[in-house]
C-alpha cells in the first residue's frame, strides 16, 4: 500500500484546507451587521457564526477572538478608500477627506471603529492589530498623494528616508485624526466647504514642515 511521505503529512497538518475568500467575506459582513444591531458588549462569536451560516470552529480557525474579528471586519471597509488623481495636491486632499468622512458615516464603520478603539485602550495586542490592519495599510494613500505632488513639483522631496517617513506619519496623523475627531467626537459635518478650509490650512503648514 502506498503511503504519504512525512513531508506531505507535515505540510497538510500545517496548512489544512485553504481558506475560502467567499467564507471570509460572509463572516466579515455578518460581523459588521451583528455589531450594528447588537453593539460591542452583546456581540459574540456565536452570533456571527449563525449570521454567516458557518460553524463557530470555522471562526476560531481564522480569528482568536471577537476583537481580532471586528478589526478585520472594519479594515476591509478602509481598504475601499482610494485616491483618484484629481490633478493637484489640494484636490487630492479634499477628495480623500470627503471619502474618509463618508466612510465614517456608515453605521458599521462608526460602531466598529469606536468599539475597537475603546477596547484597545486596555489591550496592547489589539492596538498592534489596529496599527497593522488599518493604520499602516491606509498610509498608502499618503505615500501615493505625496509622490504625485512631488512629481508635479507641488512639494519638495525630503532630504532623506527618515525625514520622509516622519513626514508621512505626520500627514496621516493630521488628516485621519482631524476627520475622526470631527466626525465621531464632535459629530460635526465634513462637507466640501470644511474640507476645502482644512486642506488650505494643512497645505500651508505642510510646505513649511517639509522645507524645515
Amino acid at each position: 500500500m502506498r503511503t504519504r511521505s512525512r513531508d506531505t503529512d507535515v505540510r497538510t497538518s500545517r496548512t489544512g484546507r485553504p481558506r475560502s475568500a467567499g467564507t471570509d467575506s460572509a463572516i466579515l459582513e455578518a460581523t459588521r451587521g451583528a455589531l450594528v444591531e447588537l453593539g460591542w458588549s452583546k456581540l459574540t462569536m456565536g452570533d456571527v457564526a449563525i449570521r454567516a451560516g458557518v460553524a463557530k470552529t470555522t471562526l476560531y480557525r481564522r480569528w482568536a477572538n471577537k476583537s481580532e474579528l471586528v478589526v478585520d471586519a472594519v479594515a476591509v471597509l478602509f481598504d475601499e478608500l482610494e485616491l483618484p488623481d484629481a490633478g493637484c495636491l489640494a484636490a487630492d486632499v479634499e477628495g480623500v477627506v470627503l471619502r474618509f468622512a463618508a466612510l465614517l458615516e456608515r453605521p458599521e464603520t462608526r460602531t466598529a471603529l469606536m468599539a475597537v478603539v475603546a477596547e484597545a485602550t486596555r489591550d496592547e495586542a489589539l492596538r498592534a492589530r489596529i496599527r497593522g490592519s488599518i493604520v499602516d495599510r491606509q498610509k498608502r494613500l499618503v505615500l501615493l498623494g505625496r509622490e504625485r505632488a512631488q512629481a508635479r513639483g507641488e512639494l519638495p522631496r525630503e532630504p532623506d528616508d527618515a525625514t520622509a517617513a516622519r513626514t508621512a506619519d505626520l500627514i496621516f496623523d493630521v488628516i485621519a485624526g482631524t476627520v475622526v475627531h470631527r466626525s465621531l467626537v464632535s459629530v460635526e459635518p465634513v462637507d466640501e466647504g470644511w474640507a476645502r478650509t482644512f486642506t488650505t490650512l494643512l497645505l500651508g503648514g505642510l510646505a513649511a514642515a517639509v522645507v524645515s
